[in-house]
């Protein structure tokens, strides 16, 4: 006779047995990313083409509006690559949040019939966010290569301001996706959030146009720094980082990551019962 090895599972089981489970459960995480990814696209009429026309149609908005019609400045930049360049890590906090803060309830049946790190789903959704990314960090370099713009070695830094959208996304998504759960009014706030960010955020203008007096309470907005961070690495002198700013981003970044994540752990005792 063969032994059966049973697992058993106790309230109140410390951080590293957790930590344990997501590594045991990351076939898991990687066949619900893979899920999002394809129920996203597969029953839309264009598919994986949104991820080009809505980043192009908003560039394109911002640019007229922006560029040509209030004549703000793009030091020196042609407007669409100004634009575009910080479209990158906007679009995949919003991508993001979106779809982390509503992760939970999307996979209510799952949650309530089988043991997991519940942490596992709001982290797959990520992914999707990051497969729209580098779909547009692809079209960033046609629209480059058509304005003959060639970005110098600070490219290599983009992975570094990517990690700060990424835990600023992840982040805010385990605040939002784990007070979903308990108050369904949420599902409601977030595209309010998302729409009110994006003109609150230098995406469609430089943080060059905020008066100075203004600058250290403008970059209580993490993602200001963020995009900031963005158009340093890709776009060079053009648009100098204020560092002061950036660092409290960075600051306000991992203290809303590393809450979200006490937050969420605090709450996911009971996802099954209230969901």
């Amino acid at each position: 006779m063969h032994e059966q090895s049973e697992l058993i599972i106790k309230p109140g089981m410390g951080a590293l047995h957790y930590w344990k489970d997501i590594w045991r459960y990351r076939e898991l995480f990687f066949f619900l990313a893979w899920r999002d990814i394809l129920v996203r696209y597969k029953q839309t009429a264009i598919g994986i083409a949104w991820s080009v026309i809505r980043p192009l149609a908003t560039m394109l908005v911002f640019t007229i509006v922006f560029g040509t019609l209030a004549k703000l400045p793009s030091n020196g930049v042609p407007y669409p690559i100004m634009v575009f360049t910080a479209m990158l890590p906007w679009q995949f906090f919003a991508n993001s949040l979106t779809e982390s803060s509503n992760s939970l309830i999307d996979n209510a049946n799952l949650l309530t019939k089988v043991y997991f790190p519940r942490l596992i789903v709001p982290a797959g959704s990520i992914i999707v966010g990051l497969v729209d990314f580098f779909i547009s960090l692809i079209i960033l370099g046609g629209i480059m290569a058509w304005y003959s713009f060639v970005p110098d070695i600070r490219m290599l830094l983009l992975p570094v301001f990517l990690l700060l959208a990424f835990l600023a996304s992840f982040g805010a998504g385990l605040w939002l996706s784990a007070l979903n759960v308990k108050y369904r009014d949420f599902r409601y706030v977030v595209p309010f959030l998302v729409q009110f960010g994006l003109y609150i955020s230098p995406v469609g203008f430089s943080s060059s146009i905020v008066p100075d007096k203004w600058r250290m309470l403008y970059f209580l907005n993490p993602m200001v720094g963020v995009i900031d961070g963005f158009r340093w690495a890709i776009l060079g002198d053009a648009f100098p980082v204020y560092w002061p700013g950036l660092a409290l981003s960075a600051s306000l970044t991992l203290i809303i990551f590393i809450g979200g994540l006490l937050y969420f752990r605090n709450m996911e005792r009971g996802f099954a019962d209230v969901i």
